[in-house]
């Protein structure tokens, strides 16, 4: 389904030119990774749809893709449910990603152009904006789009799939308890430190910045909220 002048303005994940239909599946996504729409839950189309405030043929095609990539499953004449995620299916994403993420990160304060790397601060400034206004959707969004283009930097594309793929599975759920707290800014702002570090060609930093960032994932937003002081170890390893 083509986009009009009218439809409304939903999260861009991947910093490409996306189809209206690709956009619903964008913003349904950072919801489930948000937490805004829950585990175990069942969501029907229709009550999607006014809450995104488009129509419900492109949020039923939506989730059909979701389905495909395991977030949904489909329930008969009810709608979809939103897959569930374990605590050790947490840790181990997070582990991995740690893996890959810190050290690819890092090596970019030697080998990125410094113009790609500015060229992401007005993404970096858009976390930050969505953080301070508690738009948790338009967060995730952004923040995906920051790391996955800022990995993409480095020359491997099956390497940002992977990524990709290991941060639409994970969940947020905290991310509602950092906004009440005041928190989640001072997160939004660790990206545009990792941009300084990268462009200062501090590799020591970068790594150092990087590492606390992902720890949070892991420490405190994998917690489902009202359970924020239950977890404050960083990702396992």
């Amino acid at each position: 389904m083509a986009a009009s002048p009218t439809d409304p303005d939903l999260p861009v994940l991947g910093g490409t030119r996306r189809s209206f239909r690709e956009r619903v599946t964008d913003a349904l996504r950072a919801a489930m990774i948000a937490g805004e729409l829950r585990p175990g839950e069942v969501y029907s189309a229709p009550a999607l749809a006014a809450r995104f405030g488009v129509s419900a043929t492109p949020v039923r095609e939506a989730m059909l893709d979701l389905t495909k990539e395991g977030l949904v499953t489909a329930v008969p004449n009810k709608g979809f449910r939103v897959t569930e995620v374990s605590d050790r299916q947490l840790d181990e994403y997070t582990h991995i990603r740690a893996l890959i993420e810190i050290p690819t990160t890092a090596d970019l304060a030697t080998t990125a152009d410094p113009a790609a790397l500015e060229a992401l601060r007005p993404v970096a400034g858009e976390i930050v904006t969505a953080a301070t206004s508690g738009d948790l959707v338009a967060y995730v969004a952004a923040d995906l789009r920051f790391h996955l283009e800022l990995l993409a930097l480095s020359g491997n594309r099956h390497l940002v799939e992977v990524v990709r793929e290991l941060r639409t599975r994970s969940r947020l759920y905290g991310l509602t308890s950092l906004v009440a707290e005041g928190r989640l800014k001072a997160s939004a702002d660790e990206h545009l430190e990792i941009l300084d570090a990268l462009l200062a060609r501090d590799r020591a930093r970068a790594e150092e910045v990087m590492t606390r960032h992902l720890g949070h994932v892991r420490g405190i937003w994998a917690v489902p909220d009202g359970d924020t002081g239950q977890r404050e170890a960083g990702p396992s390893r």
